[in-house]
């Protein structure tokens, strides 16, 4: 009874954009638990990563038990419940990229940036994550940087594509 208690009164500043997106893609979605998933994809894209009070505002609004909601959060590589940094690097791991050499782009990540999967830059500028599958099999070996989708990624070339990412918008 606590947990339900404190999940009924979260609320997120109503004068916030984020919060007010949030609202109408539940209102527009009429508050289903069908649309979960499309409303956590929704809230992360806005902040980056699912804060546990944004998932506990979800979580009332769409009525669904807090388990089935850290359930579908936990369950899926592509939410994050940590911060990631300005930029993001999502590495696939899965059968078709791993063959064709996931793993040597992983190992150039970690020599040029210093960072291994789940981590995050001191500066925070950059962090590294792993999917088993990104659905692009065709395109292997894949990288998401910043939501663009990098096909046949070369060892050798995957520290220029994250400068010149990172290097965007200065």
């Amino acid at each position: 009874m606590t947990t339900r208690k404190n999940y009924k009164s979260v609320e997120l500043p109503k004068d916030d954009p984020r919060t007010k997106l949030i609202v109408s893609l539940i209102k527009k979605e009429g508050a289903k638990a069908d649309s979960l998933i499309q409303v956590l994809h929704t809230a992360q894209n806005i902040y980056g990563y699912l804060p546990i009070p944004v998932i506990q505002f979800i979580t009332r609004e769409l009525r669904l038990p807090p388990s089935r909601v850290f359930g579908v959060v936990t369950f899926y590589h592509f939410f994050s419940l940590k911060q990631k940094g300005g930029h993001n690097c999502l590495v696939c791991t899965g059968t078709a990229c791993y063959v064709k050499g996931a793993q040597h782009i992983l190992e150039e990540i970690e020599k040029n940036f210093a960072l291994k999967p789940g981590e995050v830059t001191a500066d925070n500028s950059l962090g590294l994550q792993t999917a088993r599958c990104i659905g692009a099999c065709g395109l292997a070996p894949a990288v998401v940087i910043d939501e663009n989708i990098v096909a046949r990624v070369k060892p050798e070339n995957i520290k220029n594509l994250i400068e010149a990412k990172m290097g965007e918008g200065k």
